[in-house]
């Protein structure tokens, strides 16, 4: 099976959990059952919104939904009905540090579910604390000797949060930290994981501020003949002139292939439709219209260096 991607991917992403239900729904804990069921309806909501996407010109092919076994209920069923790519988490959700969200037994729960991308969400700063990381690691050369002796695409979002150590060197501003030390440290991150073993297929990464370093990201992400492995810009919930920018410095740079946006693209209608401020038909569309927003941004500053 050759490592990487071959399309282009655009991924709706939906699968947060612990943080989904605070904040939406003030449910700390586990949820009940008919906690779970209105939780599941909401998050199908955000499927609906894609699926109009789609009936408004989004292509199936390239079309992605993230969505969890927690609360997805159908979701992953209708995203195979109707030819979309499919990714699920393997992680549980709230730590800091990576853990199977089913323990020993997270392959069956992969082969159950049958994903065109089995995701991994770390957190891991290279100057971090240098145990913990060795763990992350551990953990997740694991799972990716078993994807890969399985055929099975490995979608790894990565987030290098700053050290207070960092933080001081740029006045603690966070901004600074993103655009003058985040790059480098996630470059040396990838490093790390590909020497620990771990290879991945499709990077979920935070957006840089400069078409430079996307180039720097793409060029480690493919070290050591990796020729094939592509990058994506997650949304990290910004606001849309951001995330705009990301995808402009992102799309025009070979090995990237497109995003994969959550909280961007829902959060917004959907609190509105959870509030009671909007009808359901209304979220959907809206959802739709800010996905396929994305999708324009993203190819517009693809095509401008074609």
């Amino acid at each position: 099976m050759t490592l990487g991607y071959d399309q282009k991917l655009y991924i709706l992403a939906f699968d947060h959990r612990g943080s989904f239900q605070k904040k939406f729904f003030g449910i700390d804990g586990e949820p009940d059952p008919e906690q779970t069921a209105v939780i599941a309806d909401a998050k199908h909501l955000i499927f609906e919104g894609l699926s109009q996407a789609v009936a408004a010109g989004a292509d199936p092919a390239v079309t992605g939904v993230l969505v969890d076994e927690q609360f997805g209920s159908t979701v992953p069923e209708e995203t195979r009905a109707k030819g979309l790519r499919l990714a699920m988490p393997a992680e549980r959700s709230g730590q800091n540090f990576f853990d199977f969200q089913y323990g020993e037994d997270f392959g069956a729960h992969i082969e159950r579910f049958d994903p065109d991308f089995t995701k991994v969400l770390v957190r891991y700063n290279p100057d971090g604390d240098a145990a913990a990381n060795r763990e992350q690691l551990t953990k997740l050369e694991r799972l990716s000797d078993w994807l890969k002796q399985r055929e099975r695409k490995f979608l790894f979002e990565l987030l290098v949060p700053a050290e207070p150590a960092q933080l001081q060197t740029v006045d603690g501003d966070s901004d600074r930290y993103d655009s003058e030390l985040r790059p480098e440290l996630m470059r040396r991150t990838i490093a790390e994981i590909q020497d620990a073993g771990i290879e991945v297929d499709v990077w979920k990464i935070e957006g840089v501020d400069e078409r430079a370093d996307c180039e720097m990201l793409v060029a480690q992400a493919r070290t050591g003949g990796r020729d094939g492995v592509v990058c994506v810009v997650l949304g990290r919930g910004a606001d849309d002139a951001k995330v705009d920018h990301w995808l402009s410095q992102a799309a025009p740079v070979d090995g990237f292939v497109g995003f994969a946006i959550g909280r961007s693209i829902w959060w917004d209608p959907l609190k509105a439709y959870v509030d009671g401020k909007i009808e359901r038909a209304a979220g959907a569309q809206k959802i739709a219209e800010n996905y396929l927003r994305f999708v324009k941004v993203y190819e517009h500053a693809e095509a401008l260096v074609s």
